[in-house]
């Protein structure tokens, strides 16, 4: 089982939380591809389980990188139906709109017909860091890897399906 984090990190800090991404669902014996958003094909999202990107909130929504390629994936319409979607976020201060940004993401995962799971604790939509990935952000980091590929799992085992 494959999942794919694509992220668009100019400062740094969702580059960090990619790599705290990585690293937590690679302790659930899945294989992780970590990537820059830009190195990215459409047609290649469909040779993974798992989804999560990544981008810096600009004016309360996801980044032009990360933005192209949601465009770009009209190309594979139904096709990622089932898959497991997340997304994460860094922004410069706690009111930058960093939950519509990652709404923003989810949205497109969602019209493709992928499975998102909310948390009811900590960051409900995705992780968030404000400024750098403090302890608070990694935690919230490290919960949403183990979620994410358990999520993985049982929809890769036909559990939700």
């Amino acid at each position: 089982m494959k999942v794919l984090i694509a992220y668009y990190s100019k400062t740094g800090n969702t580059k960090q939380m990619a790599e705290a991404i990585a690293d937590a669902i690679e302790k659930e014996n899945l294989e992780v591809i970590l990537k820059e958003v830009e190195e990215v094909k459409a047609k290649d999202l469909v040779d993974y389980q798992g989804l999560i990107f990544g981008t810096p909130t600009y004016y309360g929504t996801c980044s032009y990188q990360v933005k192209r390629l949601l465009d770009e994936s009209v190309i594979l319409h139904g096709k990622l139906d089932g898959k497991a979607g997340g997304a994460f976020t860094s922004s410069n201060n706690i009111g930058g709109g960093n939950e519509t940004a990652i709404l923003s993401i989810l949205e497109a995962m969602l019209i493709h017909g992928m499975v998102i799971q909310g948390d009811s604790e900590g960051d409900h939509y995705g992780p968030v860091a404000i400024g750098g990935l403090d302890k608070r952000a990694e935690a919230n980091c490290q919960r949403f890897a183990k979620r994410f590929a358990d999520l993985v799992k049982k929809i890769s085992g036909g559990l939700l399906l």
